[in-house]
């Protein structure tokens, strides 16, 4: 390809051309070569297609492992070698097609992306210079290789909270005991919790955190579901538990619920379909409910095929992840994730699965909803 007349094109002329491709396709055409890559993440030419719609993919969580990589590199004198062999790996659900997304740009041992809104990655790595135990949480545009490092935390954090994120400039670190909540100014504000439990799958939704809780017995599950507003993070008994009598049984009869951000003021409950109350029943599928914060009433909105679930059914443990109208399932030795896409407009869902999913991990992927685009670090 050295002798291709593309080379001697002037390099305006070049971003020009590649400006009029749609932003999937520009990602693609990253990764052919070296000049390609070089080419098109300049400044020059991301500012010339700034305006671009972004793309609304489904990124993958590093398998656990990759938590503790960092531990065999503090001997090397060149860490930054360890991030370039990163990178966040999304599936396209529009073109069928997973796409990668390099992480060499960022100085720091082992980055793990845990969360995105609006365009922007949420990592924790381990700085270059320092052996400590320190973890910071990094903000990055892997589009644009632009990142900003958020007030450093301790390694506990990053082992045992959930992070959360909203609008550019809103973060919160969220465990049984306490949350941590940054809004843009260059310190982390801790709040007490008080939750009867770990909280399970929480999630922000507009200005409230939502999660499971376990209220029941050592030998017996009872899932509840809990809130607080951010404004009430300061409060001695910031959580609410939302129950109304009208509900019934919800909680009861879905084995292993998990929360997931639905569209709007909505939230999706995902679990097993118990096929009876008893203490280890077994399940007949995967259901997902929709909760309407506004009303307060939920309704059923997809139950995973049959076919489909025979794979799940052998595990007792599976993941789930996505937003929106868009639901993965993964658990171990699937080899592959199982994907709900629900149209409001038909009030049904498709199922699906999706194949070709990088890495070598147990197969029991997690992940988030990633919209890649070119949005500027706040």
């Amino acid at each position: 390809m050295d002798g291709s007349p593309m080379y001697r094109l002037p390099l305006d002329t070049l971003h020009y051309i590649f400006s009029t491709l749609p932003l999937r396709q520009i990602i693609i055409c990253r990764s052919v070569c070296k000049f390609f890559y070089q080419t098109l993440t300049a400044p020059a030419f991301m500012d010339l297609i700034s305006s671009q719609p972004p793309l609304d993919l489904v990124a993958l969580r590093p398998p656990h492992h990759h938590h503790h990589h960092h531990h065999h590199h503090h001997h090397h004198n060149n860490n930054r070698d360890v991030s370039s062999h990163q990178a966040l790996h999304a599936f396209d659900p529009s073109s069928n097609q997973w796409v990668r997304f390099p992480l060499g740009f960022l100085p720091f041992r082992s980055p793990t992306p845990v969360a995105s809104s609006v365009g922007l990655v949420y990592l924790w790595a381990d700085s270059l210079n320092s052996l400590e135990s320190g973890k910071s949480l990094i903000v990055c545009n892997p589009l644009t290789r632009s990142f900003r490092v958020l007030p450093q935390l301790g390694s506990a954090w990053s082992r045992h909270g959930s992070v959360l994120v909203g609008s550019p400039n809103r973060v919160l670190v969220l465990t049984e005991l306490a949350t941590l909540y940054f809004s843009g100014s260059n310190v982390w504000f801790k709040f007490s919790s008080n939750l009867p439990s770990k909280p399970r799958s929480p999630i922000l939704v507009a200005d409230s955190v939502l999660a499971l809780c376990d209220v029941g017995s050592p030998w017996r599950n009872q899932w509840k579901l809990f809130a607080c507003t951010l404004n009430h993070l300061q409060k001695s008994q910031p959580w609410t538990r939302l129950e109304r009598h009208e509900w019934g049984d919800v909680f009861d009869i879905l084995k292993r619920p998990r929360l997931v951000k639905g569209l709007g003021n909505q939230i999706l409950m995902v679990g097993g379909l118990k096929s009876s109350f008893s203490l280890n029943a077994s399940c007949s599928t995967i259901l997902i409910l929709r909760l309407d914060l506004d009303k307060l009433e939920w309704n059923e909105l997809g139950r995973m095929p049959p076919e489909m679930f025979r794979c799940f059914q052998e595990s007792s443990k599976f993941k789930v992840f996505g937003a929106g109208n868009r639901v993965c399932f993964s658990a171990k030795r699937v080899g592959r994730l199982a994907f709900w896409d629900y149209s409001p407009d038909a009030e049904k869902g498709d199922w699906r699965w999706i194949s070709g999913v990088p890495g070598n991990g147990d197969g029991l992927f997690r992940g988030f909803v990633f919209q890649a685009g070119l949005t500027a670090l706040p």
